[in-house]
């Protein structure tokens, strides 16, 4: 886009950037001081939400590019963005953690469980950490993210489990579902920006990439269990008296299941998964009696978060994308690694999809830093703010640290980077 005040306008969002990574960072302290100040404790805690960061400096934006060229063309440049990733996460979110389709995933997880030669709450741990990020590469990473947050809160990220084991699983959960998506070529947000530009298919990523992710992933897993295995506990049945959740009818569950599977295959059509989220809703209204309360809150705001990324983000490749294409391979692997800490891996992998002439072993270490590097941040792989939403009740203060995410997902990031490096 083409605005007179351009250079104004990319030094201001640079800026704006900026101070949105320290407000991640520091997001907790917002919740510590709401205790202090009780007075404004309500803009406090909402200043303190990790999913409000990007969106709130994502409208400071645009009332700042309002000011210096008008409404007409700040108006213009919001509406040039691409929200199609946002309104997907939000559908696959709410769908995901519906109860049907849980029960189902649960079912699944149990009868795999029952047959590991392991105790089964190592078993279920295990495989939330392993096959549901791999399972990621058929139902798009958002969705197994939710499930595997969800499958993982009550048994991993509780409160009476150590804060230090608890962000080792977050980094393993994130960083898995990062590299887990990688089997095929539309599950993964900085695969499905490259795809069709580099005409990476699904055989491609599977040969490629793909075997890597998962030995990477089947490795970062078990290490995580064995560290864990101590606070691993049974679950924990239903008090006597307390009436037991019925089961959801197998109509019910296809029927959620076929919707779910009709909004991952039209995840690049939002008027299509759109649509088929209103008869969703219109499902779970009309058979209350077999569902849970949706999570609309927590994907609003993980919605939210990844809107005001695309916002300002748009207007980072500036600097962005000359460092890219500056660096050799090698070093590009590395660049892309620690980059993709403070912006989303898909849109670095974007910006390489605009280099003219790349060759193919820049290609593989911009993908390859990128994926590697998606758990390192809240913000550095789309369904990371899923994830933290989801599980960031376990934690103190209900405040994930992002000191502690870093420290808990440096080794899963290791190992991640040697698969893609050395095999």
């Amino acid at each position: 886009m083409n605005l007179s005040y351009e250079p104004a306008i990319q030094w201001i969002a640079a800026t704006l950037f900026a101070l949105a990574l320290v407000h991640t960072f520091a997001a907790s302290q917002f919740s510590r001081l709401a205790h202090r100040f009780p007075r404004h404790a309500g803009l406090l805690h909402l200043l303190g939400e990790v999913e409000v960061v990007f969106g709130f400096w994502a409208i400071v934006l645009v009332v700042l590019m309002a000011w210096v060229g008008g409404a007409d063309q700040a108006l213009a440049y919001a509406e040039s963005r691409n929200y199609t990733e946002p309104l997907f996460v939000f559908v696959i979110m709410v769908m995901a953690a519906s109860r049907p389709v849980l029960r189902a995933v649960m079912a699944w997880v149990d009868a795999c469980a029952r047959v590991l030669p392991v105790r089964t709450p190592l078993a279920v741990a295990w495989l939330g950490l392993a096959a549901v990020p791999l399972a990621g590469s058929l139902i798009t990473e958002p969705a197994a993210m939710t499930i595997a947050a969800l499958l993982l809160a009550p048994q991993i990220f509780r409160r009476d489990i150590p804060e230090r084991a608890k962000y080792l699983a977050l980094g393993v959960l994130l960083v898995n579902v990062s590299i887990g998506g990688t089997l095929t070529s539309y599950a993964a947000p900085p695969v499905l920006m490259v795809a069709v530009t580099w005409q990476w298919d699904s055989a491609f990523m599977l040969a490629t990439f793909g075997w890597k992710a998962a030995l990477a992933v089947c490795i970062n897993a078990t290490v995580a269990t064995f560290a864990l295995r101590k606070y691993l506990q049974p679950a924990v049945p239903t008090p006597q008296g307390e009436p037991v959740e019925p089961k959801v009818p197998f109509a019910v569950v296809a029927v959620h299941l076929l919707l779910l599977a009709g909004v991952v295959m039209s995840a690049h059509h939002p008027v299509v998964f759109l649509s088929l989220f209103l008869l969703f809703m219109g499902f779970v209204q009309a058979y209350s009696r077999h569902q849970s309360p949706l999570l609309l809150k927590e994907a609003l705001l993980v919605a939210f978060f990844l809107a005001g990324l695309v916002v300002l983000g748009g207007l980072q490749r500036w600097w962005l994308q000359p460092i890219v294409a500056s660096l050799s391979p090698l070093a590009l692997f590395f660049g892309a690694l620690g980059l993709t800490a403070i912006a989303d891996n898909a849109a670095l992998t974007y910006l390489g999809s605009l280099i003219e002439g790349m060759s193919e072993a820049s290609k593989y270490m911009l993908m390859a830093g990128a994926v590697a590097g998606g758990g390192l941040t809240v913000i550095a792989n789309a369904p990371n703010p899923a994830g933290v939403a989801l599980l960031r009740r376990g934690f103190a203060d209900e405040t994930v640290s992002l000191g502690g995410l870093l420290a808990g997902a440096l080794g899963p990031t290791a190992v991640a980077a040697a698969a893609f490096l050395l095999l």
